[in-house]
């Protein structure tokens, strides 16, 4: 019986190292005073990225919101590159264009003049909050307060779906035909179906949805975990609740092999590497 106990223990010790094993180290970590960063998007084209400040309430039309964009490590690049938007949040580019998410609207910015081109207004929508853009062009906008998922498709922004199984859409992430929509679970969906199955049980509701450059689910949670989906399991990397630091929509970077997460009320983008 001893025996076996120690066999026990130590395949059990086998398993809990590997779940730990996992784990986030610091890059870098901006200095430049942004503004409540809720969103953070690295654009491979130009090797910089775009950071979204709410600067004010979430929810709150006060024209005091903005996008910067950063170097590769960081660095201002140009704090306040686009002006006057409300609550800016999720983000996504496609052609030339980045599309950001505003409360009920959902604004087209030309990337090489950094103008605010078009204003899409989403009809019912209260909290439009992850952007996502499939290579044929279609622009998905999650509404977390009112469970739905809108597109932007042929000029016109319209409801896509709503309901069960939603609850609490926030985090999208588009490749071969698929949206992936983190919710309380992580659900798959056939675009041109619309057929919904759950992939990733018990996420924990999900901010920042992204894939690192092993093909593998890296999320967040708001109050301020991380995780990464391997071998059927979800692996927490970082936990900053007890700090009070916010982990909000967050990317992955391939070019850098990075994530990179915006704190929110912490005011700051992180930079970590996955150290196995």
């Amino acid at each position: 019986m001893k025996t076996v106990v120690s066999i026990i223990l130590f395949v059990s010790f086998i398993g809990i190292s590997y779940i730990n094993a996992q784990k986030l180290e610091k890059v870098w970590e901006t200095k430049v005073e942004l503004k409540t960063p809720e969103s953070v998007l690295f654009d491979e084209d130009r090797s910089v990225m775009y950071v979204a400040n709410i600067n004010g309430d979430p929810s709150e039309k006060n024209g005091t919101g903005f996008i910067s964009i950063l170097n590769s490590d960081g660095s201002e690049k140009e704090l306040h590159w686009v002006e006057n938007l409300n609550a800016p949040k999720g983000m996504a580019m496609h052609e030339g264009k980045l599309f950001v998410s505003d409360i009920d609207q959902l604004v087209e910015i030309d990337i090489k003049n950094g103008k605010v081109t078009k204003k899409y207004d989403a009809p019912g929508a209260v909290f439009l909050n992850d952007v996502a853009a499939s290579d044929d062009g279609m622009v998905f906008v999650s509404d977390t307060r009112t469970a739905k998922i809108h597109v932007l498709k042929d000029g016109k922004l319209t409801e896509w779906m709503s309901g069960e199984p939603l609850e609490t859409p926030n985090g999208l992430f588009v490749e071969y035909g698929r949206l992936f929509i983190g919710d309380k679970s992580i659900f798959e969906v056939d675009i041109s179906t619309k057929n919904v199955k759950e992939i990733i049980p018990e996420a924990g509701g999900v901010d920042g949805l992204e894939k690192n450059n092993d093909d593998e689910f890296v999320f967040s949670n708001w109050p301020g975990r991380i995780f990464i989906h391997r071998d059927g399991k979800n692996i927490k990397l970082l936990d900053t609740t007890e700090k009070e630091i916010n982990t909000a929509d967050l990317d992955f970077s391939k070019e850098l092999n990075l994530i990179l997460v915006p704190t929110f009320f912490d005011n700051r983008i992180v930079a970590y590497r996955i150290i196995d």
